[in-house]
């Protein structure tokens, strides 16, 4: 890890065990963050988000297994997996719950009725989770409690700690898991699609929230959605996902300004604009496939437009040491101005 990166995540790859055979749903997937910084990734259901959320904090269940890479977190050796199988300093899972999860690295769910106890009070199931993480005793953790949710802004948090998660709207319950998240302290915060069930100005005011919280604290983000309005708004770098792997990543400013990859283009394409009237959104074209059937080639020519013959053949593969890079042989020499242009019957 170089000395200004926080988090790294090198050639990562998790299958799962399924009645019909093992399904490789993160492919040699690499990023790094930086400390201070968001880091996106985004792609459609499918696309195995999700499923590199749940290699990092490794929490796949029984049927997930992470079989390649190297997740390191500060001098902390969180996943290390290769052919001869698990490194040695590798982190066991006490010492994983102990020293990192929850503690240093916090985790923001997208649905907060799935977080939240509903039979205990906001306050404190939040002193529960600050008091275990921060060694703290009942009274200051209580003091932390009411401090964290005054500073996400929830109004009169005195008296808010006593109430029960029903007695928050969605906005408001979605800031209580972020001070449930903040209140441990930790260095990184990962988001799984936290603002997809709110409406947009309400996701707008958590959007600043967090820029906010970022600028105070120097908390990094992995912020994890399929909204690419989403990544304009508040990320630093983005890496975009397709099938399990990552297909283009880079600086936000470059990723829309100079996309070099069909599907991130497609995925801009879909989204709208605020000062933009259009009769009808344009949607991606087609499917995304079976992970159980990936495509020989480039995983995205099925649905590409611009795919020729070479498409079908060639698997062009993404440097992830380059500042900015997409997996796509438009960019690399492999005669894609030569190749034959594809005619794919699209819905």
């Amino acid at each position: 890890m170089e000395s200004d990166t926080l988090f790294s995540v090198d050639d990562l790859a998790t299958e799962y065990r399924t009645d019909s055979g093992r399904i490789r749903a993160v492919d040699d997937v690499s990023f790094d963050v930086d400390a201070g910084e968001i880091v996106g990734i985004v792609g459609e259901s499918g696309a195995g988000k999700s499923a590199v959320v749940k290699s990092i904090l490794r929490t796949l269940g029984e049927n997930g297994e992470v079989v390649n890479g190297e997740v390191r977190f500060k001098d902390y050796t969180v996943v290390s997996i290769d052919e001869n199988g698990r490194d040695p300093d590798m982190l066991s899972d006490r010492e994983l719950r102990k020293h990192v999860r929850g503690n240093e690295i916090a985790m923001i769910m997208q649905d907060p009725t799935e977080s939240l106890n509903p039979v205990y009070t906001v306050g404190s199931q939040i002193r529960e989770i600050i008091g275990i993480n921060r060694d703290l005793g009942s009274g200051e953790a209580r003091e932390e409690t009411i401090r964290v949710l005054r500073e996400v802004g929830i109004p009169e948090p005195e008296s808010r700690y006593d109430d029960y998660p029903h007695e928050f709207s969605g906005g408001m319950r979605q800031r209580v898991l972020i001070a449930m998240a903040l209140g441990c302290r930790p260095d990184l915060i990962i988001a799984d699609e936290p603002t997809t069930a709110l409406d947009v100005s309400v996701e707008g005011q958590i959007l600043e929230l967090i820029r906010d919280l970022r600028d105070d604290y120097g908390t990094s983000f992995v912020w994890v959605t399929h909204d690419m309005g989403v990544v304009a708004e508040i990320c630093d770098r983005v890496n975009v996902m397709y099938l399990g792997k990552i297909v283009e990543q880079g600086p936000v400013d470059d990723i829309f300004h100079n996309m070099q990859h069909p599907y991130t283009d497609a995925l801009i394409d879909s989204v709208l604009s605020p000062d933009e009237r259009v009769e009808k959104l344009e949607p991606i074209r087609g499917v995304m496939p079976s992970p159980m059937d990936t495509p020989d080639g480039c995983r995205f020519h099925t649905r590409c437009p611009d795919a020729r013959q070479a498409c079908t053949e060639i698997h062009p593969e993404l440097d992830a040491s380059a500042e900015h890079d997409a997996a796509c042989i438009k960019h690399d020499d492999y005669g894609y101005e030569q190749s034959k242009p594809l005619h794919i019957e699209r819905e």
